[in-house]
């Protein structure tokens, strides 16, 4: 079999995969008291016709929050075009590069609660862990599959992070996909990526990337990629600090089997900014990762009616956005701070379920003590089947085998050692060369 000469990553992604499920499992019911952690298994997931209904907030151990939500309910009077909250859901945040971060900060929520930990997480250099949003109910979240939030640091005097390494790579060595769109927007640090068309990139949110902050990789009828982190720690004593958001988009089927396009976007004119301003002051800011906001329209071409935001909030104020009636799907992932949609808050690290209906507002607004930067999700559910396994993601059972099928005969090329140089790495894609073109616009 061609594709022998990758067992030994086969077998450490088995065992990355595992330990990640086992961890979640564990740690899933502890951190989460009300319920435990829902996982997409590895199984056909069919769109369902029923609106998400279900009312559902986290008990909080903190009165004064509980004070700060019913003091501020009656300030904020909603309207017949107000979408509400339908579900609040926290996802597993897992330790990860380094570990021994992660396991701190974890205990740190234990003592000091969640909010606290996830302030140092998001200020300190203690990132260290991630979060794997695995949107368990498809129906309401299409064409949105999965959102991942990463928070890690690197540091140059971490013996542990050197002996981790050692078997554990510091990024994701190369892997396949095929049927859908990976977003990988980048607020710290950064990534260095080959893939097995040829295409080397570097982006990320440092100087060194050149404001190309985010890859929209549509892998279509299948690419091989490898994405490491790009470390370089300011000094021996201060981390290097790696943040990014990785949303898994799901295209219609007549799209799945198109040649890959890999993009890099960022700037004004390919992820414009839109801010507002009241009586001289700025009351938030928005970035158009896709789709459009105020008028400003993201360059990327979304293959379906998506949008994908990234919000912030000043304190004390309100942010707007007009959906079209066709948007039955809107999500909010608060990456810091937190906000209220009419009563209900959203915590820091919380994903919030909007209602689908034919109300067209989304209305968040902050508090006058506390600022919000949150991801925002938008889009019209493609109303189609959905077979997702591993990495990929088909409408049946039998696509997910046959692209397992193409990936194992070699027709998306090879995996190679993340380790290879340049030119080793160009060689092995001589000698395997994948099956299928790229279409690269950067």
């Amino acid at each position: 079999m061609r594709c022998s000469g990758y067992r030994s990553f086969s077998t450490l992604l088995i065992l990355v995969s595992t330990s990640l499920r086992i961890s979640a499992y564990i740690l899933a019911p502890i951190v989460c008291k009300r319920r435990s952690i829902p996982f997409i298994n590895e199984r056909s997931i069919t769109p369902k016709t029923e609106q998400c209904s279900l009312f559902t907030t986290h008990s909080f151990e903190n009165n004064a929050m509980s004070l700060s939500l019913s003091s501020t309910s009656t300030a904020l009077e909603r309207t017949t075009r107000e979408r509400e909250i339908c579900r609040l859901e926290k996802f597993a945040r897992l330790p990860v590069w380094p570990v021994w971060n992660g396991v701190l900060l974890f205990f740190m929520s234990r003592i000091f609660g969640e909010e606290f930990a996830a302030k140092i997480e998001q200020e300190g250099w203690f990132g260290g862990r991630v979060c794997p949003n695995f949107f368990r109910d498809y129906s309401e979240t299409s064409p949105f599959v999965m959102l991942v939030h990463h928070s890690h640091s690197f540091a140059s005097w971490d013996l542990i992070r050197f002996l981790q390494r050692s078997f554990f790579p510091e990024g994701f060595p190369a892997h396949p996909h095929r049927g859908f769109i990976t977003v990988t927007y980048v607020l710290k640090g950064g990534f260095r990526h080959r893939d097995s068309l040829g295409l080397k990139q570097l982006y990320g949110a440092e100087e060194r990337h050149g404001g190309k902050h985010t890859q929209w990789l549509m892998t279509g009828a299948g690419v091989l990629h490898e994405e490491m982190w790009d470390i370089q720690t300011p000094n021996f004593f201060e981390p290097s600090r790696q943040e990014l958001f990785q949303l898994w988009l799901n295209v219609p089927s007549s799209f799945k089997l198109d040649p890959p396009q890999v993009h890099l976007l960022g700037g004004k004119n390919e992820t414009p900014t839109v801010d507002i301003y009241a009586d001289g002051t700025l009351q938030s800011s928005t970035i158009v990762i896709a789709g459009e906001y105020a008028d400003r329209q993201a360059s990327v071409h979304t293959f379906s009616k998506v949008n994908i935001l990234h919000v912030r909030i000043s304190s004390n104020s309100t942010w707007s956005h007009s959906l079209p009636p066709a948007y039955d799907t809107a999500i909010i992932y608060m990456r810091e701070g937190s906000a209220y949609v009419g009563s209900t808050r959203i915590p820091p690290h919380y994903t919030a379920y909007l209602e689908s209906s034919s109300r067209d507002q989304v209305i968040v607004s902050t508090n006058p003590n506390e600022s919000a930067d949150f991801i925002f999700l938008s889009g019209e559910s493609l109303k189609e089947p959905v077979a997702a396994q591993g990495s990929m993601v088909m409408n049946t059972d039998y696509e997910i085998r046959q692209a397992y099928a193409d990936y194992q005969s070699g027709k998306m090329g090879v995996p190679w050692d993340h380790t290879l140089s340049d030119s080793e790495w160009e060689n092995h894609l001589r000698k395997y060369p994948s099956f299928y073109k790229v279409v690269n616009k950067n």
